[in-house]
């Protein structure tokens, strides 16, 4: 066999099988969750919140929590990220709380106290059958969906097949096969990813006001993609800048909390931010 053959089928076999690696540890790479045993009590300063346990289709159980407030003008139901769980993301419901909103946290599959296999197709009908449980209790123009860096997809999906009064991207992704490609250039993503999450798709089909909010110095997910993703229905999105934001410090900037101010209330106001999450970090772990 010659050199150059045989060099071939080396290099072959090793895209190959990194590509069956990828396609079966990508959950391992995509997802970081951390798990809460069940008897695991959350608790959170001056917050008023309830737990709650959601059983679907197929025996999965959907770990939530409800931060209530008296006489709530809606309900933000809040996505987030692909880390941790809800008990350190609920910290951040205060940002809305304190404009007189309920809060719903929900820990993905296999996050946190939640149960089931997880894919692309099984979460989204999970966050749907939420999403309808909600709108039992509230109409939908008074539901907001916050969709923060991974639940920015999700978000997009819900406001996509509904009706909310409005949809804020915190940090979004064009697609996660589109941000996999900047590690991974030379792998066919399109074949193999298994959560290929494409908001930019999705976009296109929300009707409600869209509002995204991204730092201007992210490193995981580019600003650039902010850009492209508010070109899709310019007419009734807006987005905002967080000049020197990175991925996870957004909260700890003041511009963030006052955009944000704005966006909920629809105009700029003086804000107190000692009953914001400017102070909480992000764990490096």
């Amino acid at each position: 066999m010659p050199v150059w053959l045989h060099i071939t089928l080396i290099v072959l076999i090793t895209y190959i099988v990194i590509s069956v690696l990828l396609y079966y540890l990508q959950d391992y790479f995509l997802f970081k969750p951390e798990k809460l045993p069940k008897d695991f009590q959350f608790l959170y300063e001056n917050q008023v919140v309830e737990e709650y346990n959601i059983e679907t289709r197929d025996g999965a159980i959907i770990n939530g929590l409800h931060f209530k407030v008296e006489n709530p003008k809606g309900v933000v139901l809040y996505l987030k990220g692909n880390s941790k769980s809800i008990k350190g993301w609920g910290k951040f419901a205060v940002d809305f709380t304190r404009h007189n909103y309920d809060v719903i946290m929900v820990d993905y599959r296999g996050f946190g106290k939640s149960t089931g296999k997880r894919s692309q197709k099984a979460i989204k009908r999970d966050l749907q059958f939420i999403y309808n449980t909600i709108k039992e209790e509230v109409s939908e123009k008074y539901i907001i969906l916050y969709g923060r860096s991974l639940g920015s997809g999700f978000a997009t999906k819900l406001a996509s097949m509904n009706n909310p009064k409005l949809l804020i991207l915190d940090a979004p992704y064009y697609s996660l096969t589109k941000v996999t490609k900047r590690y991974m250039p030379f792998m066919p993503l399109s074949l193999i990813i298994r959560y290929p999450m494409p908001t930019y798709k999705w976009l296109k089909y929300v009707k409600c006001p869209i509002r995204i909010v991204h730092g201007t110095d992210d490193k995981l997910i580019s600003f650039k993609t902010s850009i492209k993703l508010s070109q899709i229905k310019p007419k009734q999105t807006r987005l905002y800048p967080i000049i020197g934001g990175g991925h996870k410090n957004l909260n700890t900037f003041e511009e963030y909390h006052k955009v944000l101010s704005e966006i909920i209330t629809g105009r700029e106001k003086p804000i107190d931010l000692t009953t914001t999450s400017i102070g909480v970090k992000h764990s490096k772990k």
